[in-house]
């Protein structure tokens, strides 16, 4: 009976049951996160991917929503360490709310959702007017959409916000949750989003060149989370991938087209353009009222315990030979053609001579 108690008092069971292994679930997702977090703190990385993370509607003192352990904050708090501005970007169909609850009420985080709003649809949090309080009023920015919505007008007013948020507040580091229940035909999502459409956003962000960590999300029809995530990761890296699906044991989910890009059904879509102009510029008016690139007071930064063999060295001396552990550790690149650092010298010429 007791036991009951804890969980319903902790909000765990219906959507958040305890299943065997949680732990250790929830310690791989948010480890990874944190991991990405510490290379973009020590320059090992411009871009950190964790698709496992983004579980974005945890709380401090409860699970909410499929979500345990909020890694984006826990992430977020790290990168803080070492920034002093982190901007946060959900494009997931449901609103962050654990993000943008846990730093309500600082400047050194923007939070900014663009996110399903109205009829109840969960979480019921992320009203244009939620816009912080204290030091961290006018820091959260919500962009509350309505069903329905396509590529061209969802970038239509991704990008301006984007813009506009870049331009007053200036962060020196970026997380991206990039929840893939915002594409077309996701069992529990109402947009109308092709991969495309989504991956505009991400490859929006990228070209934004602040260090970026990226992370999963929601995403309930599991083919197109595939296809979504593999699109976006090529974008991350600057890799050229095909249309057409390479065949494994998996290929049978991607019937009836094979397709990295599918065709999606059109929609009626509920965003006019004057609901959304409207959305911009409320969002541009708060933001005028921010201060310009918020500064930070000197304080005490807690220990990094981040091992030293992770950060990056400056280029070894060519003329110094190497330790054969050193080398092991040495990533070839694809072009390279030698083998060693002996394999392209020249063997000696010899004449051969006629008697």
């Amino acid at each position: 009976m007791s036991y009951s108690k804890d969980l319903l008092h902790y909000n765990v069971g219906d959507d958040c049951p305890v299943f065997e292994g949680l732990f250790d679930f929830c310690s791989m997702y948010t480890g990874a996160s944190l991991e990405g977090a510490m290379k973009l703190n020590n320059n090992a990385c411009d871009i950190a991917i964790n698709w496992s993370g983004g579980l974005h509607h945890a709380k401090k003192f409860e699970p909410s929503g499929f979500c345990y352990v909020n890694d984006i904050v826990i992430a977020i708090l790290e990168l803080l360490k070492y920034h002093p501005r982190v901007l946060y970007i959900d494009i997931d169909v449901h609103h962050g709310d654990g993000v943008q609850e846990a730093f309500y009420l600082t400047d050194r985080v923007m939070t900014v959702s663009f996110h399903k709003y109205g009829n109840y649809f969960f979480p019921g949090t992320g009203d244009m007017y939620e816009i912080g309080a204290e030091s961290g009023r006018y820091y959260s920015v919500n962009v509350p959409l309505k069903e329905g919505i396509d590529d061209q007008s969802y970038v239509q007013v991704f990008k301006p916000v984007i813009s506009n948020v870049m331009e007053f507040y200036r962060p020196t580091a970026i997380v991206l949750q990039c929840g893939a229940d915002s594409l077309a035909g996701d069992r529990l999502g109402c947009f109308s989003l092709s991969t495309r459409g989504h991956g505009e956003c991400v490859k929006f962000v990228k070209n934004l060149n602040v260090p970026t960590l990226v992370v999963g999300g929601g995403g309930y029809t599991l083919r197109n989370v595939a296809r979504c995530w593999t699109y976006e990761t090529s974008l991350l890296v600057d890799e050229n991938i095909s249309n057409e699906l390479p065949y494994t044991e998996y290929l049978e989910f991607f019937a009836p087209d094979f397709q990295l890009h599918p065709e999606i059904n059109s929609t009626n879509n509920a965003n006019s353009k004057q609901y959304l102009e409207a959305i911009s510029k409320h969002v541009y008016d708060n933001l005028k009222m921010c201060q310009h690139s918020p500064a930070v007071q000197m304080t005490h930064v807690p220990g990094d315990f981040f091992p030293e063999e992770y950060r990056i060295k400056d280029e070894p001396d060519p003329d110094v030979r190497i330790s054969q552990e050193e080398a092991d550790k040495m990533v070839d690149a694809k072009n390279e053609f030698y083998e060693d650092e002996k394999d392209n010298d020249k063997e000696p010429v010899v004449e051969n001579k006629d008697p």
